[in-house]
């Protein structure tokens, strides 16, 4: 069976994440979460004190890698393993906030492109489809109501034991929403050939149902 790049953009909790590590599995391909490489970053700098432009001189110091646990793929920064660290809100604003540096894009972008030379993989991001992998065969953008997401994290915090308030939640996703579409570097946008599902009114399983149903269908051309 032939191997293509299979690139999944869209919002900030539109489950992403959880889509494209489904499908990889259902596919048997290697999958690449770019947020999580952004937090990574977003992590050093924030445990080291550093603005933006400390950050970018730090960059040659950070080293991300993922590995196999028992629950999944865990990213690791600089040899550790910072699954849990990098998934809270501080990061995740933090993440937020530099995502749009040039030069971080790039150290980032770089090595996500050479992690796709032997394709067969699923990569998830804000500019998988249109700047990482413009050239992938198939491109899926995510969305769903500001609502919507802001409940779905707000559960999400609230299983790891944290105590948020649902307003703050979504004041926090409809801010990213606006810096991940606004900034001057990649702004997040939907490439002109990918496949829209708004998975708003879909249960977790029936979004894993539909993706496979379009990958599926182009693998079978």
């Amino acid at each position: 069976m032939k191997k293509i790049i299979v690139a999944i953009d869209g919002y900030s909790s539109c489950g992403k994440s959880t889509m494209a590590k489904a499908l990889a599995q259902y596919a048997g391909y290697t999958y690449v979460d770019t947020g999580a490489m952004y937090r990574a970053v977003a992590l050093y700098a924030l445990e080291n004190g550093l603005d933006e432009q400390q950050t970018v001189a730090a960059l040659p110091e950070i080293h991300i890698s993922f590995i196999h646990a028992a629950d999944g793929q865990h990213v690791c920064l600089n040899g550790r393993d910072v699954e849990t660290k990098i998934r809270t809100l501080e990061v995740g604003n933090k993440a937020s906030q530099i995502s749009p540096v040039k030069a971080i894009r790039q150290f980032l972008v770089a090595q996500q492109q050479a992690m796709g030379e032997a394709k067969g993989i699923v990569m998830d991001g804000r500019d998988i489809g249109t700047v990482v992998f413009p050239q992938a065969e198939l491109k899926l953008f995510l969305t769903a109501s500001p609502e919507e997401r802001a409940n779905r994290r707000f559960k999400e915090l609230q299983e790891k034991g944290e105590n948020p308030v649902y307003e703050e939640v979504l004041r926090d996703v409809n801010d990213r929403d606006y810096r991940d579409t606004h900034r001057a570097e990649s702004p997040l946008r939907q490439a002109q050939d990918a496949v829209v599902v708004d998975n708003t009114d879909m249960t977790k399983d029936e979004q894993i149902a539909h993706i496979r149903r379009i990958f599926d269908d182009y693998i079978n051309r």
